[in-house]
């Protein structure tokens, strides 16, 4: 299977969308409360495409853009959390809670 994601900004957010083969196989959404930071706030995988790291490529295509565009992420789908749990190595990119 080859999936290709893509980024489209909207006002205020955006979404990552994966194809599988040339299929709709996930999506994952963000807003952008403020300049500098995404708050991925869902994902979705296609029933026929669960198991098989859509929504993994779509959480790491996020970091890898975080990395190269100087950004942060705020994860609070329970997908996104889990994927930060789980990869340490990307807490890199994660958004600083602010105190208080």
């Amino acid at each position: 299977m080859t999936i290709a994601i893509t980024r489209e900004e909207t006002a205020g957010g955006g979404r990552y969308a994966a194809e599988a083969d040339g299929r709709p196989a996930g999506v994952m959404t963000y807003q952008r409360p403020e300049e500098g930071r995404i708050v991925i706030d869902h994902t979705k995988v296609e029933s026929e495409c669960s198991g098989q790291g859509v929504g993994a490529r779509l959480v790491a295509r996020a970091i890898d853009d975080a990395r190269a565009e100087g950004f942060r992420i705020t994860p609070v789908c329970s997908y996104a959390v889990r994927y930060f749990e789980k990869h340490p190595e990307a807490a890199d990119v994660l958004a600083k809670e602010s105190p208080g």
